[in-house]
């Protein structure tokens, strides 16, 4: 399963997070990679880790 910026826009909606929402859908690429956008997700207060635990699914290397 990919962590998609859809998913993420959506999740950050529905906690009434609408500015960061916003951010996220200008900032972020369509298919999230951990990693490399790890800055712009520090921005908008994501922990990797908990989106993995969220979005990631099984089959999806877990951060150490």
């Amino acid at each position: 399963m990919q962590i998609t910026k859809d998913k993420v826009v959506e999740m950050l909606r529905g906690q009434g997070e609408a500015d960061k929402a916003s951010r996220a859908e200008r900032d972020l690429p369509d298919e999230i990679d951990l990693e490399r956008d790890q800055g712009v997700l520090d921005e908008l207060g994501l922990d990797p880790k908990e989106l993995l635990q969220r979005f990631g699914g099984e089959g999806i290397p877990r951060l150490s």
